[in-house]
């Protein structure tokens, strides 16, 4: 499996990212172990999402924020393109 290239600014954001799930699941005094089942990922995967590893599938992420109760903050992901409307507002100029 090839790894993703990410920039070390951006690589921090993933890392936070891994984090807040990690807490998320210690709050919810969830094993490790647990989670991952209920994920249907290996123990190994979960590390690397609570890690912020740019090689694990968005599905994995998905699921392990399913089990924390957490899946509507994924809809979040990319939801205010402020940019992208700019760029649209331009071409109906």
């Amino acid at each position: 499996m090839k790894k993703q290239l990410v920039l070390p600014q951006f690589q921090a954001i993933l890392e936070q990212m891994g984090e807040n799930i990690k807490l998320a699941r210690k709050r919810r005094k969830l094993t490790a172990v647990q989670v991952a089942e209920r994920a249907g990922v290996a123990r190994s995967t979960l590390y690397l999402v609570e890690k912020g590893d740019t090689s694990v599938a968005m599905g994995a992420y998905f699921n392990v924020l399913r089990v924390l109760g957490l899946q509507d903050d994924f809809l979040k992901l990319a939801a205010d393109d402020v940019f992208g409307r700019k760029l649209q507002d331009l071409d109906l100029l």
